[in-house]
């Protein structure tokens, strides 16, 4: 993942100073990242001047520092297009700049849910059976959820249920994803396009304010600029209480009810058959329960989950593994 903040010169020389919290919400701050991934991505060792960005979208070197010193001035379509093509956005950045540009999606007024709809949409979760499925809002409270759901996941039962405290905050999430700073990282990316799509939602700036309080979500919001519209294709690793620590592989697709603007359907795939993640997302994967001699079950939680870790050598991770390991394919 690139990394947004410090970047240490421009092209005045001057040292840039580190990059808030909130400032990592706005268009300002992620034009400062893009620019250091640019320069990246094009093998520079450097990030992107001011004055190459400037140059190459036709404005003034002082328009564009202007630019990322938090100026609003009126961004043509052409203005935009240059940017995400010098700064090499992928789809979901390029989305992020034109809604900063837009000040935030156009939304409407949306209407009270009926209790027909809502009985619809039940039954639509219910036909997901088996397997767990859940609707949430803007904001990731849960609003619906199936059997499955609240048998695998038993957290949604509770009052004022949301996606993304239990997900970043709680420690039985830690204990739960495997590699869970690869997925909270995720998450922090959907929280940062949602904001970027509804930049005055006083729920959102709640929600990013709580989970910030954490140290290491903080540390994971200030190592990367990513932005991510959903989670739609995501592969887990998980260890559920619900399937005896287990750890299985699931897959997450997302879908927009027409009747319920803001909202998300999700239904998870259990991939019973799948022993291999199909997307890069968990390319690098880690287990740190203790795994029986069964091969995929872990008795209970080991001490140290939710961290992982890296060793030099086979020989090193078998010394770590203790008296159960199971030999690793060469």
């Amino acid at each position: 993942m690139p990394e947004p903040a410090p970047i240490p010169h421009d092209s005045s020389g001057d040292r840039e100073s580190a990059l808030t919290p909130l400032e990592l919400m706005g268009l300002a701050g992620l034009l400062r990242a893009w620019r250091a991934a640019a320069g990246e991505k094009r093998g520079l060792g450097r990030p992107l001047t001011q004055k190459e960005v400037a140059q190459a979208i036709g404005r003034s070197v002082r328009w564009y520092i202007d630019l990322e010193g938090g100026a609003t001035p009126r961004l043509e379509r052409t203005i935009l297009d240059a940017l995400a093509r010098e700064l090499m956005l992928g789809p979901d950045q390029e989305t992020t700049l034109h809604l900063y540009a837009l000040g935030g999606a156009v939304t409407t007024t949306i209407p009270a849910l009926s209790s027909e709809a809502a009985t619809l949409l039940q039954l639509l979760l219910d036909q997901q059976m088996p397997s767990p499925a859940y609707i949430s809002d803007l904001s990731w409270d849960i609003i619906g959820y199936n059997t499955a759901m609240a048998e695998w996941y038993p957290w949604v039962r509770e009052r004022d249920a949301n996606l993304m405290r239990w997900a970043l905050r709680s420690k039985e999430a830690r204990r739960q994803f495997i590699n869970w700073e690869h997925h909270a990282a995720i998450y922090l990316e959907q929280l940062r396009f949602a904001l970027a799509e509804h930049p005055h939602n006083p729920e959102l700036q709640k929600l990013l304010a709580y989970i910030l309080q954490d140290p290491d979500c903080e540390r994971l919001w200030h190592a990367s600029s990513e932005v991510r519209k959903s989670g739609e294709g995501r592969h887990f690793f998980q260890a559920l209480p619900r399937h005896d620590y287990e750890i299985i592989h699931v897959v997450s697709n997302v879908l927009y009810p027409a009747g319920l603007p803001n909202s998300r359907l999700v239904v998870i795939t259990w991939l019973k058959d799948e022993c291999e993640p199909k997307s890069t997302d968990d390319a690098t994967l880690s287990t740190p329960y203790d795994t029986a001699p069964t091969g995929g079950r872990a008795s209970q939680p080991h001490p140290t989950a939710g961290a992982y870790f890296s060793v030099p050598s086979p020989r090193e991770a078998s010394k770590l593994a203790g008296p159960d390991a199971v030999p690793l394919p060469s």
